[in-house]
């Protein structure tokens, strides 16, 4: 999986939903989505984006594009803070409205989206939505990265790749923010797609190597093998990891350093992987103490919905933040 197209747009007034619109377009043409699925992704950004503005007070749209195995898909993340929907149920058909307006959005956006998912509750709401191919993945995936307030690059970076055997993720921090953060976390993915043949100490070993000639990065790699049921993590510097599902919690170690300067240790640690498991990986803009059980049913949720809520309520704000969520098809 290469990420062909990835910003996050603040909604604060009417040119902001203007703005999405124009992103949803380049997104979706950048990574060759056809005319009308072009048009239908700068639709559902242009509606996602005014629902966010009147009925959410304001909030972010995060809206990317990729390949993901099996073709071109655009995906748009609109996170608000406001008081929810009351009945979503209602707010889906065509005509209803609590804001003197048509009414259309949502039931818009559900007509248009191959994939579309809301979690709302008094604390606001997330829409998920997503255009494209229907992936040819193992796992549901979603990353999201948000620069540091006022930057207009982001430091952090993620990718996957899979094979019929495993499936492995990356995570990759580059040190401070800024142009200069966002280089080494983008030449940290070309490094992890360079070696994805080989095992996550390895590849972190690679991207240590290569990342010298930049200001260098903290970075961890996952590795599911579907048959064996086992995930082996290695990280370098401040990232999180943890493997949830209804059975276990369990949190990954990475070790101290920073890639790219001091030779750090690369450690590898073998786990089961659930049947039901997920893996939450994010940096360190994200706190480290959050629950998702105060969400109830979340865990059943879409990966993008659970990372969108770990990226609205416990971002740290004072630098970049990314979350990355891998879920097993149940």
């Amino acid at each position: 999986m290469e990420i062909k197209f990835s910003s996050c747009i603040p909604i604060t007034d009417e040119s902001s939903v203007g703005e999405a619109r124009r992103t949803g377009l380049l997104a979706a043409q950048r990574v060759g989505l056809d005319d009308v699925k072009a048009g239908q992704f700068a639709l559902l950004a242009t509606e996602v984006c005014r629902n966010v503005l009147r009925h959410g007070g304001g909030g972010e749209a995060i809206i990317t594009s990729h390949n993901n195995g099996n073709g071109p898909v655009g995906r748009i993340v609109a996170l608000d803070r406001g008081s929810g929907i009351q009945d979503i149920t209602k707010a889906l058909d065509d005509g209803y409205s609590t804001g003197g307006t048509l009414g259309m959005g949502l039931g818009s956006m559900k007509r248009n989206a191959r994939c579309f998912e809301i979690f709302t509750a008094q604390t606001g709401t997330i829409v998920f939505l997503e255009v494209g191919d229907k992936p040819a993945n193992r796992l549901q995936i979603a990353g999201l990265a948000v620069p540091y307030p006022g930057e207009r690059v982001c430091g952090d970076a993620w990718a996957y790749h899979e094979s019929p055997e495993r499936t492995l993720i990356f995570l990759a921090d580059g040190l401070g923010h800024g142009v200069q953060a966002a280089e080494a976390a983008d030449e940290a993915v070309k490094l992890f797609r360079k070696h994805v043949e080989r095992a996550p100490a390895a590849i972190l070993s690679y991207v240590h190597d290569g990342l010298k000639k930049t200001r260098g990065a903290a970075a961890a790699v996952a590795e599911i093998v579907h048959s064996a049921q086992a995930l082996t993590y290695a990280g370098v510097g401040n990232t999180a990891a943890v493997i949830l599902s209804k059975r276990v919690s369990r949190s990954l170690v990475s070790h101290n350093g920073t890639l790219g300067m001091l030779a750090p240790k690369f450690q590898e640690f073998r786990v089961p992987w659930p049947e039901d498991g997920i893996l939450i990986m994010h940096s360190d803009g994200v706190q480290t103490k959050w629950d998702l059980s105060a969400y109830p049913g979340m865990l059943a949720r879409h990966a993008a919905i659970i990372g969108g809520v770990l990226l609205r309520d416990f971002r740290r704000k004072r630098d970049d933040a990314s979350v990355v969520v891998a879920k097993a098809k149940m």
